[in-house]
């Protein structure tokens, strides 16, 4: 679609309402030419505390023109977010004018589209109220609605809790048995590179000292601790014993309430790892099989079957850990609804009391992408998440958090399930950027967040393994800008 802004240089929140509400439709920013027809113009003129947006917008011949007007007032950072939001509301309302579009967040392009229902809570509106903001000013369909009011109300319990000085801890592990076929994340096939991996560990290890001590100096508190990738249990049982080790040796872990570690693939768990991390007092194992259909495992490249799952689900329930996790995607190549409806009853007779339900995001970089392998429709996505709310609710689970990435199918959500009593807070945490989350390894993205305020500063990590373990300098750098962080958060005290 050709663009054209008038007035302004808002290109992120045009091309973002773009994506969402145009699937496949890409920005061009040429001058629209007769007999062109598909373009928007989007127009903002100012004028004291007011603005006014016009958008022009012809889909496949269909024209529209809206026009609002907005307040501005606040700061310079309220005003600029006050311009952005006319911008996108008037670009919707142009969109489904022109097109009849209407996704399921309705203008919310966002990763978090549950934090103004946090937002509205803790400035004293009630359920219904926030609920019915969502509908009227942001056009989501009330089902999407009731559901962010349920996981927005999480987060703000979860906000009560924290302290000022509250943080989590996150580290990586950027290896896999093999590369899925969905996934664009910085990680490394261990068959590929088993060097790499025993100085990652001892670069790591160094890191989370350091860390530590860092953390130690600036008085902070270690809330959630939480182990991700790639797949940590690609590590040794000797290696993961290390790591974890070195976090409780460098941290005061006395305030830290879960520790969460996912054991991801199931052809990397061993009775001889789930001991180690049973010793070490993790509360939280995950288990993501993303899907209980072998023909679809083997289309992402897994190298195991439905039953190596109910095997490794087998041992993990030995061990007895407190809380216990697995992963599907809806939308996955070669599923359909009914094989994916087979996947989560198969889940649900495990009897965890956390599930997390992901729809399929076409990342770049993807095998998916690379090769054009076949994946259901928005429809069909649409059928499976239909089919998962209703299911979940029924065995006891309810929406505890949720978010959104780029180019998901049917512009739908990720949204975590568990019962009663077994959140895991790091989620809640990071997704609706509670705490600042300091990061620990390659890829790492260290996020630090001022309480009560939009205030956001990300510093990041090396991506590669091999250059994370040459040049500690970067890690260094990263944990003293945190430090500077919270070392101006205690002068304004």
């Amino acid at each position: 679609m050709k663009l054209v802004l008038n007035g302004h240089d808002e290109r992120y929140v045009v091309e973002q309402s773009l994506m969402n509400l145009f699937p496949g439709e890409l920005p061009v920013y040429e001058p629209v030419l007769p007999g062109d027809d598909t373009w928007a113009a989007v127009s903002l003129e100012e004028t004291g505390n007011q603005c006014r947006v016009t958008v022009e917008l012809s889909y496949q011949g269909r024209n529209t023109v809206q026009a609002a007007q907005a307040p501005l007032s606040g700061t310079d950072f309220d005003r600029e977010g006050q311009r952005r939001h006319a911008i996108a509301r008037c670009f919707f309302l142009a969109a489904q004018a022109a097109a009849g579009v209407t996704p399921p967040w309705g203008m919310l392009t966002g990763v978090r589209p549950d934090k103004p229902v946090t937002w509205a809570l803790a400035d004293g509106k009630t359920p219904e109220q926030a609920q019915a903001m969502l509908e009227t000013e942001y056009f989501v369909t009330p089902e999407r609605a009731a559901l962010a009011l349920e996981t927005g109300s999480t987060a703000l319990t979860a906000a009560r809790g924290l302290g000022p000085k509250d943080i989590a801890v996150y580290v990586g592990i950027p290896f896999c048995p093999t590369r899925c076929a969905y996934c664009s994340f910085v990680s490394q096939s261990v068959e590929r590179s088993f060097s790499l991996v025993p100085p990652y560990v001892d670069a790591l290890i160094e890191e989370i000292r350091s860390g530590g001590a860092m953390v130690r100096e600036q008085g902070l508190r270690v809330r959630a601790f939480y182990m991700g990738g790639g797949t940590p249990t690609t590590l040794t049982a000797e290696q993961m014993d290390r790591v974890l080790t070195a976090f409780e040796d460098a941290f005061d872990t006395a305030s830290c309430g879960e520790v969460t570690v996912e054991a991801g693939r199931p052809d990397t768990i061993t009775a001889e790892k789930l001991a180690v991390l049973k010793a070490h007092g993790v509360s939280r194992v995950s288990v993501n099989p993303q899907t209980m259909e072998d023909h679809v495992l083997r289309a992402i490249g897994r190298r195991h079957t439905a039953r190596d799952i109910e095997a490794a689900m087998d041992l993990v329930a030995k061990y007895r850990f407190p809380h216990v996790n697995m992963d599907l995607i809806a939308g996955l190549p070669e599923d359909t609804p009914t094989g994916f409806r087979r996947s989560l009853d198969r889940c649900l007779a495990f009897g965890t009391d956390n599930v997390t339900v992901h729809t399929l995001a076409l990342k770049k970089g993807s095998r998916i992408l690379l090769e054009g392998l076949s994946i259901p429709g928005p429809e069909a996505v649409g059928e499976m998440l239909d089919y998962a709310a209703p299911a979940l609710r029924a065995a006891g689970y309810g929406p505890y958090y949720l978010y959104r990435q780029k180019y998901m199918s049917g512009s739908f959500e990720n949204i975590g399930w568990c019962r009663p009593g077994a959140e895991c807070w790091y989620n809640v945490y990071i997704m609706s950027e509670l705490c600042s989350i300091l990061s620990f390894g390659a890829g790492g993205s260290t996020k630090m967040v001022e309480p009560g305020t939009n205030r956001i500063e990300r510093v990041f990590n090396l991506k590669y393994p091999k250059e994370y373990t040459e040049r500690p300098e970067k890690c260094l750098a990263n944990q003293a800008a945190f430090a500077a962080f919270y070392g101006q958060l205690g002068s304004k005290d």
